[in-house]
Order: C-alpha cells, then structure tokens, then sequence
C-alpha cells in the first residue's frame, strides 16, 4: 500500500521522515523513513480517540477541522493517534521567550548598527519613520528564523532545548516551508508592526484553552500542533 497521504491531505511527507505517520497496515521498518530501530512508537493511540484515549475528536470521521483528514481511512481516524504527546502549553511559552530573546537581541544589534531605533526625539518631533523600519527588521527576522528552523526539522532553539517540535496535524510530519512561513507570519507580523504584548498573549495563549489539540491560533492558521520529543 502506498505510504503517501491521497490528494487533499496536505503536504506531502518525505519517505525519509522519521516523524511521519503510517498507514496502520504498514509493517514496521518498512520505507525509508522508520525511526532508528523499526520499533512503533510508544505513544501510538495515546491521544484522544485512540486505543488508549477518550472518545475521538472532530465529529464524524474524527477530523481536525471536520470529517476524515486522511481521505478514505488509511490512517486511524484520531489525528493525534500514533503521535508523542501534545507539549505543554507552559513549556511552550518558555520556549517562545527564549526564541524572543535570541532573535531580538539580533535585531536590535542590526538597527543599531544602522542608528535605526525605536523612535529618536528631538525637539519634540518622533521620527516615526524608524520605529517603522526596526518593525519591518523585526517581522523578517522572526518570519525566517521560525520559517527555516520549523521546515527543516520543527524545532526553533527554544523548542529543541525544551524537547519539542512542530508536526502537521493531518500526518506528524515536519510541515512544508509554505505551512511553516504561514504559521510564523501569523504570530510575528502583529508582532513586529501593532501589538506584540497583546498579539503574542492571545496567539500563543490560545493553546492553554484549545481542546483537544492545544493549537495556538498560528497552529490552527497552519493546521499544525507542537509535540514532545522526550
């Protein structure tokens, strides 16, 4: 049986990716993308609807955002089925801070460097054309660094030191770069231009009260959900 998701699905996973879900006929080992060993995962089941959960999200067919995400039933009809567990909301935030911090101390070394502050007054006159510009600085750093780190392995720093990463929903997969930049422009262009205290409470805060998925509100943008890799 063929080990890629039907049309429809989403992104389409890499053989290679040791973080993919399988069909539940397929036999351990088989492809190229098995994790080390060819055992199945321990946590396979674990989330809600599975074999070792409660009753299965999503209404019929259990889907994320309604009906079967695999399209025909190759996969169990749990999402979450054959995935680590989902990553506490608390960790997560600790992992954004970090990010926060490591990316904004880049930024600001580069608007400095070209004497771009926040505002400079003088005279009573703000030149608001600056805080414009070290925004704009801002939003492509954090747009890249998120979208970089979150395609080729999803993780950011903050997540890899606090055991997390970033899965598609539909498969467990590392989401493509078109996912990922769409996960990161939601959460840092409000960020960078308007209301970054209140935009990043509210984005990421969302995943303290998702149910069952604990997406924040660029994981439902981007239909992904953060795991452990512990």
């Amino acid at each position: 049986m063929s080990s890629e998701p039907p049309p429809g699905s989403g992104q389409q996973p890499p053989d290679d990716d040791p973080f993919r879900k399988r069909p539940p006929d397929e036999p351990p080992g088989e492809g190229t993308g098995s994790p080390p060993g060819g055992e199945p995962p321990p946590y396979a089941g674990s989330g809600p609807g599975g074999p070792n959960g409660p009753g299965g999200p999503g209404g019929p067919g259990g889907g994320p955002y309604g009906g079967d995400p695999y399209g025909g039933g190759a996969y169990p009809a749990d999402p979450l089925a054959g995935m680590p567990p989902l990553g506490d909301s608390a960790m997560r935030t600790l992992a954004r801070i970090i990010d926060m911090i490591l990316v904004g101390a880049v930024v600001w070394l580069i608007t400095w460097g070209f004497g771009v502050n926040e505002y400079d007054v003088d005279s009573d006159r703000i030149e608001i054309s600056k805080s414009f510009w070290q925004s704009a600085v801002a939003a492509v750093l954090y747009i890249a660094y998120d979208t970089v780190l979150t395609a080729r392995t999803g993780q950011t720093l903050g997540k890899k030191l606090l055991y997390m990463r970033v899965a598609n929903l539909d498969n467990g997969a590392t989401p493509s770069a078109q996912n990922a930049l769409a996960r990161a422009a939601v959460l840092w262009i409000p960020f960078a231009f308007c209301c970054a205290c209140v935009w990043t409470a509210v984005c990421g805060g969302w995943s303290y009260f998702d149910r069952p998925y604990k997406q924040g509100l660029h994981d439902k943008a981007a239909k992904t959900v953060v795991v452990s890799t512990k």
